[in-house]
């Protein structure tokens, strides 16, 4: 008896990006469990590298309780970035290109060194160059925005976008500042980075170890998305979005009418 076809699973999620098209969840039909659906989102993201995109860091996902309590799973889950998903501070997408976007506020960091498993967090500095505040754009390929957790893994974690505000030396506590994200100048969410299991540098830790046993290794110079601080946000036509964090600073994009 064969397994699912893992490659023509991650090319139709491909295709659904590509086209702005949502799909039926595909994890249940095909007997996916968590491992298979990192290795669809293993040859996911080479259908993009394979087409020119770079690898340019790692993102988390389901890096607030609530969130895991929600979908039954006590562990983070993590996603790829390549260049073509930066979009500049203060930039402009089109909204067009996503089937239904949601923004969300998080923390970046910017890695010096490959962090260690389970590296104490008194060392962390060691091994982070800077931190910024960032927002994340995020729009699942399935349809209403529902998915099971080896769905949302296969999907790469409904990675889409992401912005990153200017780079600073990263500040004595990062595990309960205030964030909030604004919607045309006016605040839709209110959040802590304690909501990122409890501090932003927790999540570095498990995108470290979680990667790591699918034999994907953080490198110098790689951007790492620590997780949302809110809930996030749909982004319509026309909106210009804004994230705030505490000692931090802004990062923020425009929606395209």
């Amino acid at each position: 008896m064969t397994g699912p076809d893992l490659v023509k699973i991650a090319e139709t999620l491909g295709v659904a990006a590509d086209t702005a098209t949502a799909i039926p969840q595909l994890a249940a039909a095909n007997g996916l469990d968590v491992d298979a659906a990192y290795a669809v989102q293993t040859a996911l993201v080479r259908r993009r590298l394979d087409r020119g995109e770079r690898m340019v860091g790692l993102k988390m996902g389901l890096t607030s309780r609530a969130k895991m309590a929600q979908v039954g799973v006590d562990e983070v889950i993590w996603g790829r970035l390549t260049d073509a998903m930066r979009v500049p501070d203060s930039g402009t997408v089109d909204v067009g290109d996503f089937i239904h976007p949601r923004v969300e506020p998080e923390v970046a960091f910017l890695l010096d060194r490959l962090p260690e498993p389970g590296e104490p967090i008194g060392d962390f500095t060691d091994a982070v160059r800077a931190v910024a505040p960032a927002v994340e754009l995020i729009d699942s390929r399935y349809a209403n925005f529902t998915f099971s957790l080896p769905d949302v893994v296969a999907d790469n974690t409904s990675a889409a976008a992401f912005v990153i505000g200017p780079w600073c030396p990263v500040p004595d506590g990062l595990d309960n500042l205030g964030v909030l994200l604004e919607i045309d100048g006016r605040v839709a969410q209110v959040g802590s980075t304690a909501a990122i299991l409890g501090d932003p540098r927790r999540a570095l830790d498990e995108g470290v170890r979680l990667a790591g046993r699918h034999g994907v290794r953080l490198r110098e110079g790689w951007v790492f998305l620590a997780g949302a601080a809110t809930a996030a946000v749909p982004l319509r036509p026309g909106s210009h979005v804004r994230a705030v964090v505490e000692k931090l600073g802004t990062a923020s994009l425009k929606a395209s009418a």
